[in-house]
């Protein structure tokens, strides 16, 4: 990936081609506790440029403690954390940020009211004219987002309307432009589909396999396991907090994925039962020993 933008302080940032098989992000038995509430464990987790890491769970899984962890807002209790090959323990969202590590969640953190090109440089805008009478500088700021859009294949008629007028797809895909272009190489993507539909889901995959194409590690966060294997490399099921399964592409099935998902195991386990209730076919239901066996992860490039 060729970096050009102008970076979260602005300065331009220098042109840096990732090495496919060292790890951006890497995860080694990271866990957090609040208090007494142990609410991740023994989490492993490599993140890799040009590929999608898809971690998957329902509510409570622990989806939301791993990316306040990588974002920066918590920091981990146990384990480690490594960006480039070094430990980190970072303070604020900040400072992932200057690591290239960008989170766009699922409320995107847009004004609604405000023009797209303006939201494309909200809090990084870019100014004109010597100190103390700088002023905006709106006509670049509108160039450098479009050009910046259609390099990613989004092509807006006006730039001027108001972001809230854009369709979710349409938002999720202006975010993650912005994140390309202000230098992100990890990309974590916090249930980008949650409230779409079919044609719009369809959309925002696309672009996050562009930003894949673009060089970015992307970490997408999901509990649809259909949208994951579109798209994913790698996949991650958490279960309580804990790893239940890490496997790349080659290693899992979409009828696996969707299995582990769907919590299986404990459909599996309960078959029995189950079958003793009136209306309720598990003749589809997987065997236990089938979603309990190991699943080799990958400890390299998948």
């Amino acid at each position: 990936m060729t970096t050009n933008g102008t970076g979260t302080h602005g300065a331009i940032l220098e042109d840096k081609v990732p090495d496919k098989d060292t790890a951006v992000v890497e995860l080694r038995s990271a866990g957090k506790s609040y208090g007494n509430i142990r609410a991740l464990h023994g989490v492993d987790l490599k993140v890799f440029p040009s590929q999608v890491t898809c971690v998957l769970g329902d509510n409570g899984a622990g989806k939301s403690t791993l990316i306040k962890i990588i974002s920066g807002l918590h920091q981990h209790t146990e384990g480690e954390f490594l960006v480039d090959g070094e430990p980190v323990r970072f303070s604020t969202p900040r400072e992932a940020l200057d690591k290239g590590i960008a989170t766009v969640y699922q409320d995107l953190a847009v004004v609604p009211l405000m023009p797209v090109w303006r939201n494309f440089f909200l809090g990084s805008e870019m100014t004109k004219g010597p100190w103390p009478l700088r002023r905006l500088d709106i006509e670049k700021m509108k160039k450098t987002a479009d050009e910046e859009l259609r390099n990613m294949g989004i092509v807006l008629d006006d730039l001027e309307q108001p972001i809230g007028t854009l369709s979710g797809g349409q938002r999720q895909c202006v975010a993650i432009a912005r994140a390309v272009y202000f230098g992100a190489r990890v990309l974590i993507l916090d249930e980008p589909t949650a409230a779409l539909g079919v044609k719009q889901s369809g959309v925002v995959l696309k672009y996050i396999a562009a930003a894949r194409e673009k060089g970015l590690g992307v970490i997408f966060i999901t509990h649809n396991p259909h949208h994951a294997y579109m798209v994913g490399d790698h996949f991650s099921v958490l279960r309580l907090g804990t790893m239940e399964l890490n496997a790349s592409r080659d290693e899992v099935s979409l009828e696996e994925l969707t299995n582990h998902m769907a919590g299986g195991t404990e459909l599996a386990a309960l078959k029995h039962e189950l079958s003793q209730v009136r209306g309720v076919d598990v003749e589809e239901l997987p065997e236990e020993k089938d979603l309990t066996a190991p699943v080799a992860s990958s400890e390299g490039k998948s």
